[in-house]
């Protein structure tokens, strides 16, 4: 059905820019909802661009500013590599088109603070694709932990070993660099881990003591392992570990620890085990996944359509979204501290 309000019906105009590995994702969430239209689509490579436009029926173009000016937009979605975030959507919310933007927001802090309050002040939304909030099992234990069943929470641990080649870093000209990617395992890999437990305990960082490292790629500068401890609010630390270097791509663990119980995620799947002895499974049904097309690469989470789905169901009824800008930048807060503390080899106190 299509999103009312009273009698009004609101349809959405869509560009998409960047059409690489993740826009199918974002591009049939759009066109599974109902008051969407995918108008438009960018990217820098003609052959592609106008590939994915006859595959969804829409215009296409290589500049992403002719786009914005000639298509009349209601909101755009950025898929593009990290540098290129900020000034994207500070272009569309000056144009007053809402903004959905990939993970990270931006490179660094400033950029994304910019990106939030350029998006407040043309009163347009600013989300970010951390869709893992909304799997099954984090949502599960996030309600466990936020109405007390757990106790207090005491510690955490992150834990991410993927892989990632030099070959998949040399197929690229903006992946593992510093002015492009803005890093390497932490901001492309481990950001989504990290989002998580935030999100889940609710808790300020307020200190970060971390190194960085590469230990194992030979054609890259970034860092390719990195380890911590993140000091939250209230006594709470994450523990972190995560690196690339691994010869496959094992499922994200990650524990909370708490007064009554612990608390897991092991990739797509949740788990309890309260003091009590009782226990809680939460396992990855059927009817969450989603079609998004053939030949496309599977991504950890398979909630970008419910994320997407929520921005626009939030847009119409005039409430804020879930995954907001504001929000994000505390996640984006604490990648750049990663960074900062790593490189300097001194700890970093987020509230300077």
């Amino acid at each position: 059905m299509l999103l009312r309000i009273g009698e009004v019906t609101m349809k959405f105009r869509v560009g998409l820019i960047g059409c690489g590995r993740i826009s199918p994702m974002h591009l049939q969430s759009i066109r599974m909802i109902e008051n969407c239209n995918i108008a438009a689509v960018c990217d820098i490579r003609e052959y592609v661009a106008k590939y994915t436009a006859e595959k969804y029926k829409c215009n296409y173009y290589t500049n992403y500013l002719d786009m914005i000016d000639k298509e009349a937009l209601d909101t755009i979605h950025i898929c593009t590599p990290h540098y290129l975030h900020h000034n994207m959507a500070i272009e569309a919310a000056k144009r007053g088109i809402h903004v959905i933007t990939e993970k990270p927001m931006a490179i660094n802090y400033n950029d994304a603070v910019d990106m939030v309050n350029t998006c407040n002040k043309n009163n347009v939304t600013l989300s970010v694709l951390f869709q893992n909030r909304y799997n099954r099992g984090v949502q599960v234990i996030k309600n466990e932990i936020q109405n007390g069943n757990l106790g207090r929470v005491l510690s955490g641990r992150v834990i991410v070993t993927w892989n990632r080649s030099d070959e998949y870093y040399l197929k690229s000209d903006w992946k593992g660099t510093w002015d492009k990617e803005g890093g390497g395992v932490v901001i492309d890999q481990a950001i989504h881990s990290l989002d998580l437990v935030r999100y889940i305990v609710e808790k300020k960082a307020i200190k970060v003591d971390a190194s960085i490292r590469n230990r194992n790629h030979k054609k890259v500068q970034v860092e390719d392992c990195a380890e911590g401890i993140i000091y939250f609010e209230d006594g709470f630390n994450l523990s972190f570990y995560t690196m690339n270097y691994f010869t496959s791509d094992m499922p994200i663990d990650i524990t909370i620890h708490c007064e009554r119980g612990t608390a897991s995620i092991i990739g797509d799947e949740g788990y309890i085990d309260y003091v009590d002895g009782r226990k809680m499974s939460i396992k990855l049904l059927d009817s969450d996944r989603i079609d998004y097309g053939s030949n496309v690469k599977k991504y950890w989470g398979y909630c970008h359509y419910t994320l997407i789905k929520k921005v626009y169901e939030n847009i119409v009824l005039g409430k804020e979204v879930e995954v907001n800008g504001e929000d994000c930048l505390k996640t984006q807060k604490i990648i750049n501290s990663i960074y900062e503390s790593g490189l300097s080899g001194h700890s970093v106190f987020l509230n300077k």
